[in-house]
């Protein structure tokens, strides 16, 4: 059984305590809803009994800061190697480090996230501009024949997953049942041309704009730390198809992040008038090792 050690032990170099605070300034407000949310991992690559710090960032092109975890908006938050664990009773509330798990073997694990609902209002302009970015095209188009002038109301929710990879990349593959969802089809660690479907509520997605980003590692195994990345535009994008599977091009070795964002109109209209669904999935390919140059 993988061991999990409180949220709270000492955090590896890519998830140094902010200052509380800028910590603070993490909480949702203005366009930060609109943000990008991914799972990130203290490293890609892990070997039985190697330990995985996860945390999450939030941002946008690749770049963001870590986001404390809240209990009160987790729905669920998993791991999936030899078996599924639940990783809420080991987190802490306020914390940047929201797991670190020793891994009971090399096959690799599947880390999963959902939080519920919130609310947000986006001004019109800006609304409307999330829209046509994210390829809302629905949305945007029923707010028109409307006439809508006034600001967006909208509730969201995070839907993230984040592969570790290992000897068995069909973990990877596996459907964990989010409201929103991007399920590799191949091996997202080593296949260039990368199938993956999406799934809402557990039927494939059609229409649906399947972003990717990607930005170099520190090593072959870790990710470049938060404090030190750039913002970068997507590289891939594809939309879904009929069966719910888009196809992007995965050209550079390096982390990736694939992302994705439905809205359907609002269950709740005294709270908002529109739904949103972000899933994203972030993993890596390690390509060659740098070479050491003798001297």
């Amino acid at each position: 059984m993988p061991k999990v050690h409180p949220a709270a032990a000492t955090r590896p170099a890519f998830l140094i305590a902010l200052p509380l605070a800028l910590s603070l300034t993490l909480a949702w407000c203005g366009r930060a809803g609109a943000h990008e949310f991914w799972l990130a991992p203290s490293r890609y690559i892990a070997a039985a009994r190697d330990t995985v710090t996860l945390g999450v960032l939030v941002g946008t092109g690749f770049k963001g800061e870590l986001k404390p975890w809240a209990a009160p908006r987790a729905v669920s938050f998993t791991m999936h190697g030899p078996r599924a664990l639940d990783l809420r009773p080991v987190t802490l509330n306020g914390d940047v480090v929201w797991a670190r798990v020793v891994l009971p073997d090399d096959g690799g694990a599947l880390f999963a996230y959902e939080s519920n609902w919130a609310d947000i209002t986006v001004p019109a302009p800006e609304f409307e501009a999330y829209l046509a970015t994210e390829g809302l095209d629905q949305p945007l188009a029923a707010r028109r024949r409307a006439g809508a002038t006034g600001p967006g109301r909208e509730r969201y929710a995070r839907c993230p997953k984040c592969w570790i990879k290992g000897s068995h990349p069909e973990r990877a593959r596996q459907t964990i049942g989010l409201s929103l969802e991007i399920v590799p089809l191949d091996d997202p660690s080593s296949v260039r041309d990368l199938r993956v479907r999406v799934l809402f509520h557990g039927q494939p997605l059609a229409g649906a704009l399947v972003r990717g980003w990607t930005r170099p590692l520190a090593s072959p195994s870790a990710p470049i730390a938060a404090s030190e990345r750039d913002s970068v535009p997507p590289v891939a994008s594809a939309r879904t198809g009929r069966d719910g599977i888009a196809r992007l091009d995965l050209a550079h070795d390096g982390e990736w992040m694939l992302s994705c964002v439905h809205m359907t109109p609002s269950d709740d209209t005294r709270e908002a008038d529109w739904q949103s669904l972000w899933a994203s999935l972030t993993f890596a390919r390690p390509g060659k090792a740098p070479t050491r140059v003798r001297r």
